[in-house]
């Protein structure tokens, strides 16, 4: 069929993409992935499907958004043509953009959701988003905006109550603690998580005033989440407070023994 399927790939690990996000990749004559796409998902496609790379990570775009337009239409004259995203296509995915462009010249469009790494990453490390009596909401933001700057979203993210989900931020996380601290924040929960749900994933977790000396001695780079508000400082707690009883139930044992 000629057609085009926009798919979410997920967080990162294959696994966790949906089953029939996998069953499309399978049916693909033409398959374009994105950066964060992982190899295994892109070796489902059949074997003679073109598999064309048009990721785009920071600065390095090897397409722009209108070529990746262009070639969607261009590839759909072949049959099946699969575009595969990371986490899930409309959330910072740009997907509406190639749906409007498609549909404009009556190409027939299929939307598979994917697990929108924003919460699926959280989620993944045991660190919610979302806390009864602790936080009510959740605001997912990038930090850059138009002109470079942090982005108005952001900025006014930060006055809100709930959780501020910072995709796309590590370049600005000088800026994004220099904003809490001008609020007087430093004690607010942060955590950085780098390759979320992959077996190299590195996280990091503590408070505003102490994240950018973390994140610094972990080597933490992109492509890095970032997750700011009080859930953190309940999930630090609630670690120490594993720790402690894992010690305790240790000793025990070794005086036991």
């Amino acid at each position: 069929m000629n057609k085009i399927s926009l798919v979410g790939a997920g967080p990162g690990d294959p696994d966790l993409i949906t089953l029939r996000g996998l069953k499309t990749i399978q049916s693909a004559d033409v398959l374009l992935y994105d950066a964060l796409v992982h190899p295994a998902l892109i070796a489902e496609a059949p074997s003679h499907a073109l598999k064309i790379f048009v990721g785009k990570r920071a600065a390095k775009h090897f397409a722009t958004q209108e070529e990746i337009n262009d070639k969607l239409i261009d590839f759909v004259r072949i049959g099946h043509v699969v575009r595969l995203k990371g986490g899930d296509p409309f959330v910072f995915g740009r997907g509406f953009e190639e749906l409007i462009h498609a549909e404009k010249l009556g190409i027939p469009v299929e939307i598979i959701p994917g697990l929108s790494s924003a919460t699926a990453v959280s989620a993944w490390n045991g660190l919610p988003v979302t806390l009864r009596n602790i936080s009510r909401s959740f605001h997912v933001v990038t930090a850059v905006g138009k002109n470079g700057n942090l982005s108005k979203d952001f900025l006014e993210a930060t006055d809100l109550q709930g959780t501020v989900v910072v995709l796309m931020g590590l370049g600005k996380l000088d800026e994004i603690v220099q904003k809490y601290l001008e609020i007087n924040r430093a004690n607010l929960g942060i955590a950085v998580i780098q390759n979320g749900t992959l077996c190299h994933q590195k996280a990091v977790y503590g408070t505003i005033n102490e994240i950018r000396e973390k994140v610094s001695k972990a080597g933490i780079a992109t492509p890095a989440i970032i997750y700011i508000g009080e859930v953190v400082n309940a999930y630090l707690e609630h670690s120490k407070t594993v720790e402690n009883a894992t010690e305790k139930s240790v000793v025990s044992g070794i005086f036991q023994a």
